[in-house]
């Protein structure tokens, strides 16, 4: 069993910076494509970035330059860093994980989730 729990979410004022992090445990983290989604109130949960089991990466167009996903093997950890926040970042933030072959970006190539961390940014 995958056990996934995000942090690092807050409020922010536009142009500021958050660093989410996901612990993950209950797996072989290195056979894992990881992925970060958010889900703002009335919108679809988006594919925001996402990193391979090789370290190849993918970012949606809304925040490539703004955003960089990483991973530390040795603790078993995923992180988002996410820099120049908009108001329109303002979502819940859930990381994903499953045994992919590449970095995808889509809800329905990860069965396992976290619970979410939200963010705010202001204006």
């Amino acid at each position: 069993q995958v056990h996934l729990v995000e942090s690092g979410g807050g409020s922010v004022q536009t142009g500021g910076s958050l660093r989410l992090s996901c612990a993950a445990s209950g797996y072989t983290y290195s056979m894992y494509s990881l992925g970060w989604f958010r889900q703002a109130p009335g919108k679809e949960r988006e594919g925001v970035a996402a990193i391979d089991s090789e370290g190849s990466t993918n970012y949606a167009d809304s925040v490539k330059g703004r955003f960089t996903i990483s991973k530390d093997n040795a603790k078993n950890t995923l992180y988002l860093q996410m820099n120049n926040l908009k108001p329109e970042d303002t979502a819940m933030y859930y990381c994903a994980a499953d045994r992919l072959l590449g970095a995808g970006l889509e809800n329905y190539e990860y069965f396992y989730w976290g619970q979410g961390t939200q963010v705010t940014v202001s204006s």
